[in-house]
């Protein structure tokens, strides 16, 4: 049976030349990058390397970027070293973050006691920017905002620099999980007002189990994982060597490709709404898909049925790969907190279909084609 895979903000197939600019660290380059001895020194060069590559692409500094195991562990290390090492006494989110920031700051409430406000969302799913100012103002204290860049699972797109100056206004700390835009979009943290962002390299066609965490040089903090002193004395265990490597290639060529890709990916995913809404009556779509919104993922709710309860699952067997919100939780009978949080009609069933450059035309009129048996 034909898969069709649109589930790319899951993850992504790893690109043949990103396997290949790993490969040698796998086989020949494999010293541990700790070891003074030659096979060390080449392994620690892969490393340090890689982190000019990344710190580059993003306009950071290399001591800046830390390398981590992925977006999870980065938010953490970002929004318990606020609490720990910066002072922050009130955290600031929203209802529709990513499991790593929600779990998170609800654990640094209850064990830290720390204030938690969760800001309020508009109609589209995009932040209340009066809301925010309300809550940073209301505090006496230091807070600290951790607001994604692009939400997984509807896809809007905050912006980065309006959250951050109204943080500065504030002396706020100002951590962005960027795991959805970090390889889609181009940075320039030197002009960007944030502390702590992360990326995670599967979500570009890197390897999985690498990421980063950027800390901006203004910032001093302590480690979240204790050990040696790897990652200059910041994140003990010895490097995922060839992964780093892999990360920093495939970021070097989303950035090369990012204007062609981009606007091949987003017309996969305008065309394949203008399908749907065409062939499927009842259709509507969450978030701010004509707006400021991710280009590689469309969120489209069908009208409830019999039939349409069982979406995901006929989908699966036939041959088509989509996700009920987030993939991280599709295990689970909960349903996606996103959706409840901005459209809770129990007479619509969401569907989360995110695209990548190895997608095609063919392909959604494919999966139109079967969802308009399948309704």
């Amino acid at each position: 049976m034909e898969r069709i895979y649109f589930d790319n903000a899951a993850t992504t197939s790893l690109d043949k030349a990103v396997l290949d600019a790993m490969l040698p660290f796998m086989t020949e380059k494999f010293g541990n990058p700790s070891s003074i001895y030659s096979y060390g020194r080449e392994s620690r060069l892969g490393v340090e390397n890689a982190r000019k590559t990344v710190a580059k692409i993003l306009n950071a500094h290399p001591g800046e970027i830390f390398f981590t195991s992925g977006g999870t562990e980065s938010s953490n290390t970002a929004i318990q070293a606020a609490i720990r090492d910066l002072g922050c006494r009130h955290i600031i989110s929203s209802p529709i973050e990513h499991h790593a920031t929600l779990h998170t700051v609800e654990h640094m409430h209850h064990k830290e006691e720390i204030k938690l406000s969760w800001v309020k969302l508009l109609p589209n799913g995009h932040v209340d920017m009066d809301d925010l100012r309300a809550l940073l103002a209301g505090f006496p204290g230091r807070s600290l905002v951790s607001l994604m860049h692009a939400n997984n699972e509807i896809g809007n797109l905050l912006d980065i620099h309006a959250v951050g100056n109204l943080c500065k206004e504030f002396d706020a700390i100002f951590h962005s999980d960027t795991v959805q835009t970090v390889g889609h979009y181009p940075f320039d943290l030197r002009n960007t007002p944030v502390h702590f962002i992360n990326g995670a390299g599967h979500k570009f066609h890197g390897p999985k189990g690498v990421g980063i965490l950027y800390v901006n040089e203004n910032v001093k903090i302590t480690p979240y994982l204790h050990g040696g002193s790897q990652e200059r004395n910041m994140r003990a265990g010895t490097e995922n060597l060839y992964g780093i490597v892999g990360f920093a290639k495939a970021l070097e060529l989303a950035t090369e490709h990012y204007e062609e890709h981009s606007q091949y990916i987003n017309g996969l995913r305008m065309y394949m709404a203008e399908q749907l809404q065409q062939h499927i009556p009842g259709v509507s779509f969450n978030g701010d898909l004509h707006g400021r919104s991710l280009y590689t993922v469309l969120n489209v709710s069908f009208p409830k049925s019999e039939k349409s309860e069982m979406l995901l699952f006929n989908l699966d067997i036939n041959g088509i790969c989509a996700s009920g919100g987030s993939a991280c939780t599709s295990g689970a009978d909960a349903g996606s907190h996103v959706i409840r949080a901005i459209n809770n009609d129990p007479n619509k069933v969401a569907v989360r279909f995110s695209f990548s450059r190895h997608n095609t035309k063919e392909e959604v009129d494919k999966v139109v084609a079967k969802l308009k048996e399948l309704i």
